[in-house]
């Protein structure tokens, strides 16, 4: 049986509600992060060298990274969620896959570093660092992220959802990040498509499901 090794507040969120929605029996290991540091114990290391969550391990069998654990789940689902290859959905589908993690997150998560570095600084240096961090966030970061929700937005024009007509997995990766975004970086400011997708994703049962048994999430409300 799969074993989500599920970090609170954490991307494996998404990995519980494909779960979910797949109907595929699971169990769950729960993690906490730092009440200090807010990062990882250090016990997910004996389950993967980086220490990270989200991981699944199914029997011999460890996968680390959304997208890679994404896939796997997929495949051991025969294919559902997953538009039929040599399609447009499909190479939409893979795009969002790799989209999700691979640009969308590095801005999300250099804002998060930004915003945290002034708390952290010593009192002596910290009027300084609060001034390099606006100036980075002003400069580069929040208009990156400008960018990347002007483009989400005009994709949720395509279609209803990110690969196209029908829900998918792709629209699970998306999930975390918007959700983060919006929460974090005014993603739902002037842009409803983003705000209504979050909404709908919410309005899930498997979601709803997935949170009741994975605990207190702060980007479900």
């Amino acid at each position: 049986m799969l074993t989500v090794h599920h970090l609170n507040n954490s991307r494996s969120q998404r990995v519980l509600w494909l779960l979910e929605e797949l109907a595929l029996p699971y169990e769950i290991k729960f993690y906490q992060r730092d009440a200090r540091t807010m990062l990882a114990p250090s016990e997910l290391r004996a389950v993967h060298p980086l220490g990270k969550s989200p991981v699944v391990t199914d029997g011999e069998v460890t996968v680390a990274e959304t997208g890679a654990i994404v896939e796997y789940i997929v495949d051991k689902a025969g294919g559902r969620l997953r538009p039929a290859a040599g399609t447009p959905e499909r190479l939409r589908w893979t795009f969002w896959l790799h989209y999700a993690e691979g640009s969308l997150m590095s801005p999300l998560l250099m804002k998060l570093v930004f915003d945290v570095m002034p708390r952290r600084a010593p009192m002596i240096l910290r009027g300084l660092v609060r001034n390099i961090a606006t100036r980075a966030k002003a400069g580069f970061v929040m208009p990156q992220l400008g960018t990347h929700f002007d483009f989400l937005e005009a994709e949720l024009g395509r279609s209803e959802w990110f690969a196209g007509a029908e829900f998918s997995a792709a629209d699970v990766m998306m999930s975390f990040p918007l959700e983060a975004g919006g929460v974090r970086a005014g993603a739902f400011e002037g842009r409803p498509r983003l705000k209504s997708f979050v909404e709908r994703i919410h309005a899930r049962q498997a979601y709803k499901s997935a949170i009741e048994k994975g605990g207190p999430y702060v980007y479900a409300s």
